[in-house]
């Protein structure tokens, strides 16, 4: 999943090409909320204006920052409370198109390709996480197997094999899953997280991305994992073909995510789902000068058959607790 996403020029976030916008017709692949609506940043930034006034900081981190829209977005509501825009950037290639779309903003954006060793700040997070590798586990009625890739004479094939670090996704209840379910473990993602707690002196973090509590991602019904690929805003569960061309993901499992970073010393602010997360944070408000269009674009962010209930935000603090404003009402850390 790595190679297929990061190889430098073969990748698919590492090459030419156009990954993020609302149509087909625009040679696209899916869409993320900043590219549906600016009605999402304007929403955001009053969660990101609190905790840089709470913390006490004037700087702003943003990872996997996508075509630059978000970024353009907040510093566009911010304005001058954001001293420092910081876009950690694996990709060359979408680093290359931020540079462009951002340039009007001058020397306040900057740009890295990994952790610096130390941060302050707000940083922000939007559909990074479930692009980060997932380990696949193919449960055989017997034991937990790791599931890999192996290049065969008509191309990539799954191989399945026992490995001694392959934990069990839950010890106690193996023998309720169908011989053949397949899930994941986010072993990337949780690093992540307690690598940014370790480097985050006084701050917060705001993760926003599609996934569930650990008690419904480990649901025994949940026979095919959610590892899924898109491309031309269609999605297709097979990754071993048109490797590189297209995106690879996989849920969240918030439940890992909380407990990584309150291992490593952040406090959790709160655990919801994007609707409420918008909605505590005002998106009403920004809706009411949008077009009918426009609008419509904008409650696709709440509705539940869209992005609403799918898409969850998990808030950390380092240094000084707050009542977050967008966790005040809905809060659902306690399902964690």
């Amino acid at each position: 999943m790595a190679l297929a996403l990061y190889a430098p020029g073969l990748g698919y976030y590492a090459r030419d090409g156009r990954q993020f916008g609302a149509m087909p017709a625009t040679g696209s692949d899916f869409v993320t909320a900043p590219e549906l609506t600016p009605a999402f940043g304007k929403a955001l930034a009053a969660q990101v204006q609190q905790a840089l006034s709470q913390s006490g900081t004037d700087e702003l981190w943003e990872f996997g920052a996508g075509s630059g829209a978000l970024a353009e977005d907040l510093l566009g509501a911010l304005g001058a409370q954001v001293r420092c825009y910081s876009i950690v950037e694996v990709s060359g290639a979408l680093r290359e198109r931020q540079r462009e779309r951002l340039a009007h903003l001058g020397p306040r954006v900057r740009w890295l390709d990994a952790l610096p060793d130390q941060m302050q700040g707000v940083v922000i997070g939007n559909e990074v996480l479930d692009a980060m590798p997932v380990q696949l586990l193919c449960w055989d009625g017997r034991q937990w197997l790791e599931r890999g890739v192996v290049s065969g004479d008509n191309g990539y094939l799954w191989q399945e094999r026992p490995t001694p670090d392959c934990p069990p996704v839950d010890g106690r209840h193996d023998l309720r899953f169908a011989p053949g379910s397949v899930t994941e473990t986010h072993r990337h993602a949780e690093a992540f997280i307690a690598t940014l707690a370790e480097r985050l002196l006084l701050g917060a973090a705001f993760f926003i991305d599609y996934g569930f509590p650990e008690s419904e991602y480990y649901h025994t019904q949940r026979v095919g994992g959610t590892l899924m690929c898109h491309r031309a805003h269609l999605a297709d569960t097979d990754p071993l073909t048109d490797v590189g061309c297209k995106d690879i993901t996989a849920h969240v499992n918030f439940t890992g995510i909380a407990l990584a970073g309150q291992n490593a010393g952040l406090e959790v602010l709160g655990y919801t789902s994007q609707a409420r997360f918008l909605l505590n944070c005002g998106l009403v408000e920004h809706m009411q000068s949008l077009s009918v269009q426009a609008r419509a674009n904008a409650y696709k962010l709440v509705h539940e058959h869209e992005m609403g209930e799918l898409y969850k935000v998990i808030g950390f603090a380092r240094g000084r607790d707050f009542a977050a404003m967008g966790f005040a009402d809905g809060d659902r850390t306690h399902t964690l």
